[in-house]
């Protein structure tokens, strides 16, 4: 009787205020029930089962301090899986998961209790070895078994037994983001409680407002781009027929689009006003903006708050990436964008693509918190090209997915159209939706071949042109941008043209440089270009300035590479159609030695050679046809080397923690270090110091990013690694170091000490 009668506590007190277990479990399964709308009674399941191991006798001994190292999550996955079998599989998983991760769903017999009992995968021990104990607390205590609905099936498991992998496996991480964020406000809300003892719920972010938004966005176009334009009038025309097309092609139910336009064309104001259209004719609650770069997303996020202004407490856009950094906003002293950022609670997102994509791939809590508010959502990835080709099927049959099983569009925004749908048949395997995407611009609009304004030169009959050569040829051009495919490449020619002509009016931009010199540099190139055409502006760069860079130079120059990247270069060049026609010039640089930043670009530069033999002078860069071709062959030979991935293995096995690992935008063989960037120096010293001091953070990390490279892991091996101080969190390795020698750091180049070199990535 008396072990009936005694109160188990999920926290410690809070204004003299313990909660017991049952309330926690109570209102952790009404939010997790809410958040998952789309599988609300596994929701239940999860929010209900997940802290059921806080009924051991050994957690209530770590929360008086008498006890640690105590696993507290793994029987209550085991209770769900004993009680309900299949149906209970992805709740079980989401539980097992809310601590450490999603694991592997083929291993669930990891946690009976008898294994754990003896070896413990983390060397815990378990808060109460006899889950029947838990059970019978938790039913004194007040709680139920819900009973299964009539009729109600686990996606999960209709997914896996069709084989369904991709889509199966992000069933379960949408189920595990509602419970991680149910949990994650629930306990909040009792950590926040007021003097009374009174529960502190957040609240929530602000609606979308579709129809408040497209008169916002509107009058912006009237009062701040037609009026003040300067662009030629025929370019005006065609970003207007865009945007009429994207309000038309917006009144079609949710589905997958593309939206292919030219570079200049003004997608960015185009894709939004589809979005909002789209929203509110198939009353969508958010829109989620993509974007590869983080230069492109400082430009179109304030592009955006231009448009719907700073919304107060509660912003309308929400930027979501490595660099920002709420601590330090005096407007947001309770950290209301950390907060927000951390579930995508805010009308509009603007996001990188290694966010989002990696976050629908991946294990950890942190990582898929947000994923349950894609729901209802309009997705826009801008510059898809630039998405990995061995990516390409996972993500494609993910999108489908959202698609598919919870209400989302996406849209696919480029002027250089992957043929994605080419591998339909491909993304159906794993995903049962395929890839069938509808295009938003009719093909009347005519819209790349409407204005010339860019002629094209290639090289004649493939020869080759010294960088000497080519240094002459550009100081014969006041305003010229020079863009190459490796950065030993065009530090060489800056450094030809400086010893023929010295460095006024010279610029060099590559990630040799740190963001922050980077933007530095932008900024006065465009002042530059601003001053009017008589005003020398060289630019020598890699293809770090080429998507969603706003340049407009009259001349551009390009090193042969891919097809998408030609075409993203030669929209550098008379962007605003403001001359007769701009010169995009192709050459192709001596080949004794390496052209290519790795075999994925030297195998697309072969088939634009191909393409150019088939061609020659002809091969157009505004043709979406050439395009369609080009991706075919390109992504043809990406799926003969898919099934030689791990990926596609683990995939297969329902493995979250091998999948997580190798799901990778960018390659994780690298380091991060903190340079001394002159303009910026007593920032760099600050970091140092905190570094030294307190070691590494989430705060140290977003105010060091804007002052960082990468190096590859090689360098550590190497001399280069006497110049390197590590950063460190507890005494271990974060990845990041700080670059010690302040000579190295050269104010037009960057980091140019010759034996880090070799190390800096291409």
């Amino acid at each position: 009787m008396a072990e009936q009668q005694k109160r188990y506590y999920a926290h410690s007190p809070v204004n003299g205020y313990a909660e017991p277990v049952i309330e926690h479990l109570n209102h952790t399964a009404f939010l997790a029930e809410k958040n998952a709308d789309f599988a609300p009674f596994e929701g239940r399941l999860a929010g209900m089962f997940h802290d059921l191991a806080k009924y051991g006798d050994l957690f209530d001994q770590r929360l008086l301090g008498k006890a640690s190292k105590i696993d507290h999550w793994s029987l209550g996955s085991w209770v769900l899986l004993q009680h309900y079998k299949e149906m209970g599989l992805a709740a079980a998983l989401a539980v097992q998961g809310h601590h450490i991760g999603l694991q592997c769903a083929r291993e669930t017999e990891s946690l009976n209790p008898t294994t754990l009992i003896s070896n413990h995968p983390l060397n815990l021990r378990l808060s109460e070895n006899d889950p029947k104990v838990l059970e019978e607390r938790f039913l004194a205590d007040g709680g139920s078994f819900p009973t299964v609905p009539t009729g109600t099936e686990s996606r999960f498991i209709k997914g896996a037994k069709a084989n369904h992998h991709i889509a199966a496996m992000l069933d379960v991480r949408m189920l595990f983001s509602a419970l991680v964020d149910a949990d994650f406000i629930a306990t909040e809300a009792h950590f926040g409680r007021l003097e009374d003892g009174a529960y502190s719920f957040r609240k929530s972010g602000r609606p979308l407002d579709p129809e408040r938004a497209i008169g916002q966005v509107e009058a912006f176009l009237k009062n701040n781009i037609r009026q003040n334009s300067k662009a030629d009038p025929v370019v005006c025309k065609m970003r207007e027929d865009l945007q009429q097309a994207c309000i038309s092609a917006a009144q079609k139910p949710q589905g997958i689009y593309t939206l292919t336009a030219p570079t200049g064309s003004g997608k960015t104001i185009a894709m939004l006003l589809f979005a909002l259209h789209h929203a509110l004719k198939n009353n969508m609650r958010r829109i989620i903006l993509v974007l590869p770069f983080l230069s492109l997303i400082e430009q179109t996020a304030q592009i955006y708050r231009d448009i719907f202004g700073e919304a107060g407490d509660w912003p309308f856009v929400l930027e979501d990436h490595s660099m920002t950094d709420p601590e330090e906003d005096p407007e947001d002293p309770n950290n209301m964008n950390r907060l927000l950022a951390e579930n995508w609670d805010a009308p509009i997102i603007v996001t990188t693509s290694v966010r989002l994509c990696e976050s629908l791939f991946a294990n950890r809590p942190s990582a898929c918190r947000k994923l349950h508010n894609i729901t209802r959502s309009v997705v826009l990835f801008d510059e898809v090209q630039t998405l990995p080709a061995q990516l390409a099927i996972p993500t494609l049959a993910a999108f489908s997915h959202l698609k598919e099983a919870y209400n989302c569009s996406i849209v696919l925004s480029t002027a250089t159209q992957p043929a994605f749908s080419s591998l339909n048949q491909s993304v159906r395997k794993y995903a049962p939706g395929g890839w069938d995407a509808q295009e938003i611009v009719p093909p009347e609009l005519g819209l790349f071949g409407r204005v010339k304004r860019v002629s094209t030169v290639w090289p004649e009959k493939l020869q080759t042109t010294s960088l000497e050569d080519l240094a002459e040829q550009i100081l014969v051009r006041p305003q010229i941008l020079t863009i190459l495919n490796l950065k030993r490449h065009s530090r060489q020619l800056f450094e030809i043209i400086k010893s023929m002509n010295g460095d006024q009016g010279l610029f060099h931009i590559s990630t040799d440089m740190c963001p922050a010199h980077r933007t530095d540099v932008l900024k006065e190139i465009k002042n530059q270009l601003k001053e009017g055409t008589g005003t020398i502006c060289r630019v020598v760069s890699t293809q770090c300035v080429e998507a969603g860079v706003d340049l407009d130079f009259p001349v551009v120059f390009r090193s042969w590479g891919p097809l998408e990247a030609l075409a993203q270069a030669a929209g550098r060049c008379n962007r605003d159609g403001r001359l007769s026609e701009g010169l995009f010039k192709v050459f192709l640089p001596p080949i004794s030695e390496e052209q290519y930043p790795g075999l994925d670009y030297k195998t697309a530069a072969s088939e634009v050679k191909k393409l150019f033999l088939e061609n020659g002078d002809a091969l157009d860069l505004q043709d979406p046809q050439i395009f369609q071709r080009y991706y075919r062959e390109y992504y043809s030979l990406a799926e003969l080397a898919k099934e030689k991935d791990e990926l596609f293995a683990f995939f297969k096995t329902y493995d979250f923690v091998e999948v997580a690992e190798r799901y990778r935008l960018i390659k994780n063989d690298t380091i991060n270090v903190l340079v001394p960037y002159g303009e910026r120096i007593e920032q760099y010293h600050e970091l140092r110091k905190q570094a030294l001091q307190q070691g590494f953070s989430r705060n140290w990390l977003r105010k060091a990013r804007p002052l960082s490279i990468s190096l590859y892991k090689g360098a550590l091996k190497k001399g280069i690694g006497d110049w390197l101080e590590p950063v460190k969190h507890r005494d271990s390795e974060t990845g990041w170091y700080i670059y010690l020698n302040e000579k190295h750091y050269c104010p037009k180049l960057g980091l140019i000490e010759p034996e880090v070199q070799d190390f800096l990535l291409v």
